[in-house]
């Protein structure tokens, strides 16, 4: 699971049993102007659904940066700095770094993860309820797909 370590200053909030585990972070990555974020993590394939949502939205600047895990077990959303106080997706975690810690990088800031969708100028980090929308969205739908079988 993609985890930020408590060197960033970060809590993790609204952990549910399919959002633990931890990831050995990598050294802070100076990046100056880069904008600060909050890291929503949620399993493979709700994530991957979740993307595909928001890239199929009338606004594809929808969403931010996204990370993979090395095992692609989770993907973690980049969110503005303050989202983990108010994160409440069961199935879902949200690591906090007041804005202290976590900013994106050209690099992805976890060990052994890698970027799903690369930081880019015009997107910088995913909006928290329209996130929220889409993962809720996205478990309807696996979850209509596994009462299929």
């Amino acid at each position: 699971m993609l985890h930020i370590g408590t060197e960033t200053g970060s809590r993790t909030t609204a952990t549910t049993p399919a959002a633990t585990g931890a990831t050995a972070p990598t050294a802070p990555t100076e990046d100056h102007g880069a904008v600060p974020c909050d890291l929503v993590t949620v399993p493979a394939r709700q994530g991957l659904e979740a993307v595909d949502i928001l890239r199929r939205g009338a606004a594809q600047e929808a969403v931010g940066p996204v990370l993979h895990d090395g095992a692609c077990d989770t993907l973690g959303f980049l969110v503005p700095p303050g989202t983990a106080e108010a994160w409440d997706v069961p199935g879902s975690a949200c690591t906090r770094t007041d804005g202290r810690g976590l900013r994106i990088p050209a690099e992805p800031p976890v060990t052994g993860s890698g970027w799903l969708l690369p930081p880019e100028e015009d997107a910088p980090v995913t909006d928290p309820a329209v996130l929220r929308a889409a993962l809720d969205q996205a478990a309807r739908l696996i979850e209509a797909a596994d009462n299929c079988r």
